[in-house]
C-alpha cells in the first residue's frame, strides 16, 4: 500500500484498507512470523522454552498480560519488544489526540471531522515505533493522569460549558488508543487508582467525570510487577488481577552459559575489550558471584538478584584491567582475579540485604560473595585440599610444595595495578603452582595460565591451606601464622623483626 498517496478517507476506502483491532493485529502478525520462522523476541535469552511460548499463547488468545517476576528478569524489555508485532503503519484522523480510527472515530473531534468532511477527511499515518506508551506506577499517579479530567482553561478560552465534551483533557491512556500501553510496577499504584482500570480491561471503555459518553478504547495492556510488592510496598487488587487474562512468570537464567550470554550481550565493554583479554574462568566467576548471591543468607531472596548486577560487575572488572594497561603503558593485558577486588562497587546497591547482611556491611557481603564464588570454581577444577590429603593417606597432598614454600616465610603480593611482567614474576616464584594448573586444567591457553594460577592461590586460601591478607594496594598470600606475626609485630613489642625471622 502506497502510504504517501493515501491522504484522505476517500483514498483509504479506494485502497481497500480494512481496519482491525490491535489484538487482532498482534495475533495476525505473530502467526505470520511463526510461519516464516522469524525471531519474535530477538536478543531475549533463556526464555525460549518458558516465557516466550507463554507470551505467544497470550497474544494468540488476545489477552492483556502481566509479567510477574523479580528484578532484572527482562520484563520491561519483553513488553517493549511486542511493538515489533504491530503493522508498520496505521491510518489515523489527522490532528486527533486519541489516534482516531478513520472508520471508527471515538472522540468529538474525530466524529466531527468525519461528519463535516466525509471522504475528504485528512488522514495521517502512525508508525509502529510511535504506538507504545509506558508509565511507571508511582504512589502519586492520579486518575486524571491516566484517564483524563476537565480542563477549565480550555472551557474558558473556548467559552464552553463544562458539559461539553470538548473541555476534556485526555489522560495518557486515551492518548495511546490503538497502541500497546505498559504500566511498570503495577502494585505501586494506589488501590483506588487501580480501580479506575477495571472498565478499561473488561469493557474496553473509560468514562471521564460525569460525562455520559463512554470512549471505547482499542488497546493492548502489558503490566509488570515484582512478587515482593504483593506483601511489601503494595498489592494488585484482586478484581484487577482477575481482569488481566494472562499472568506470565519470568525467571533468572537456569544455566551459567545462558547467564554468560546475557551478560556479554548487554554489557557495554567494546572499548575495553580492545585492550583486555577475558579468560573464560573470569566470565564464569562473574556469573558464579550472582549464583552465590541468590543463595546467600545475607541477601534478601524475595527481592532477587538482578541480571544488572552481573552486567555491571563485568563492565567494572573489564575497566579495572583496562586502567591497569593504560597506567603501565601496555597495549594489551589479560584480566586477572585481582581485578575482582574492585567489584564491590557493582555489587553494592544491586542486592538488598537482610538484617544480618546490614550488620556485616555491604562491602563485607560483597567480599564474602566473591570469596565463595572463587572457592566454588576452585573446587570444580582442582581437588579439595582435605579430600586430597585423605585419599593419599600417608602421602603428602598435591599442594604440599606450595604450603611448605609459604611456611618457610615466603610471601607473594598481587595487585590489580601490577604490570603483567611483575604479576607473572610473582606467581612464577611459587614452586609447583604452574604444574598443578597444567595438570588439572586441560588445554589452558598460555595467555590465561597466570589467571588460573592466581585462582588456585585464592582457592587454597579459601580452604585455609595458605593465608590471604588484604593490603591497601591489593592482596598478600603467605603463611597464616607468620602473617599474623607480621601484622602484630613492631619494634617495641619484644618480638623479633620479621625480616630477620624470614632470613633465618
Amino acid at each position: 500500500m502506497n502510504f504517501e498517496k493515501i491522504q484522505t478517507l476517500g483514498d483509504l476506502k479506494k485502497a481497500g484498507y480494512i481496519s482491525k483491532s490491535i489484538k487482532q493485529e498482534l495475533r495476525d502478525n505473530l502467526l505470520r512470523s511463526i510461519k516464516e520462522n522469524k525471531p519474535i523476541f530477538e536478543g531475549v535469552v533463556g526464555y525460549e522454552h518458558t516465557v516466550i511460548p507463554d507470551v505467544e499463547r497470550a497474544i494468540l488468545s488476545k489477552h492483556n498480560i502481566l509479567f510477574l517476576g523479580l528484578r532484572g528478569q527482562a520484563k520491561t524489555k519483553m513488553a517493549r519488544m511486542m511493538v515489533q508485532l504491530l503493522d508498520e503503519y496505521i491510518p489515523i484522523i489527522a490532528g486527533s489526540e486519541v489516534n482516531d480510527d478513520p472508520f471508527n472515530p471515538i472522540s468529538y473531534f474525530g466524529k466531527a471531522q468525519i461528519e463535516t468532511l466525509q471522504d475528504d477527511t485528512p488522514i495521517s499515518w502512525l508508525h509502529r515505533s510511535e504506538r507504545m506508551g509506558e508509565k511507571l506506577a508511582t504512589p502519586d499517579v492520579s486518575v486524571a493522569d491516566l484517564i483524563g479530567d476537565l480542563d477549565p482553561i480550555k472551557a474558558a478560552n473556548l467559552r464552553l460549558s463544562y458539559a461539553d465534551e470538548r473541555v476534556i483533557h485526555y489522560g495518557i491512556i486515551p492518548r495511546f488508543n490503538r497502541c500497546i500501553f505498559i504500566i511498570n510496577e503495577l502494585p505501586d499504584l494506589q488501590a483506588r487508582i487501580q480501580v479506575a482500570l477495571f472498565n478499561i480491561l473488561q469493557e474496553n471503555d473509560i468514562q471521564i467525570r460525569g460525562f455520559k459518553w463512554r470512549f471505547h478504547l482499542d488497546m493492548e495492556f502489558v503490566f509488570t510487577a515484582n512478587p515482593e510488592d504483593y506483601t511489601n510496598r503494595g498489592s494488585i487488587v484482586t478484581p484487577l488481577k482477575d481482569r488481566i487474562e494472562s499472568q506470565i512468570l519470568t525467571h533468572y537464567p537456569t544455566a551459567v552459559d545462558i547467564s554468560k550470554k546475557i551478560t556479554e550481550q548487554e554489557a557495554d565493554t567494546a572499548a575495553q575489550l580492545k585492550m583486555v583479554h577475558v579468560p573464560t574462568i573470569c566470565r564464569d566467576l562473574v556469573e558464579q558471584i550472582a549464583i552465590e548471591a541468590r543463595q546467600s543468607e545475607f541477601v534478601d531472596q524475595k527481592s532477587g538478584v538482578s541480571a544488572r548486577m552481573t552486567i555491571a560487575a563485568f563492565e567494572t572488572v573489564c575497566s579495572s584491567a583496562e586502567l591497569r594497561a593504560i597506567k603501565n603503558h601496555q597495549q594489551h593485558t589479560t584480566m586477572r582475579i585481582a581485578d575482582f577486588a574492585n567489584i564491590h562497587a557493582a555489587i553494592t546497591g544491586k542486592v538488598e540485604l537482610v538484617y544480618e547482611g546490614e550488620q556485616e556491611g555491604p562491602r563485607q557481603v560483597a567480599e564474602n560473595l566473591l570469596s565463595r564464588a572463587i572457592k566454588s570454581l576452585f573446587l570444580q577444577y582442582f581437588p579439595h585440599p582435605e579430600k586430597s590429603k585423605k585419599q593419599k593417606q600417608q602421602k603428602e597432598s598435591i599442594y604440599a610444595s606450595i604450603r611448605i614454600w609459604f611456611e618457610q616465610g615466603n610471601f607473594v603480593e598481587v595487585f590489580d595495578t601490577q604490570s603483567d611482567q611483575a604479576y607473572k614474576n610473582a606467581l612464577e616464584k611459587i614452586p609447583g603452582l604452574k604444574s598443578i594448573v597444567e595438570q588439572y586444567v586441560l588445554d589452558v591457553p598460555p595467555t590465561e595460565i597466570y589467571t588460573w594460577m592466581e585462582l588456585l592461590l585464592h582457592g587454597l586460601a579459601a580452604s585455609s591451606v595458605i593465608g590471604k591478607f588484604s593490603l591497601h594496594e591489593g592482596i598478600r598470600f603467605g603463611d597464616v601464622m607468620l602473617e599474623m606475626l607480621r601484622d602484630s609485630g613492631n619494634d617495641d613489642d619484644g618480638l623479633p623483626d620479621l625480616k630477620d625471622l624470614f632470613n633465618g
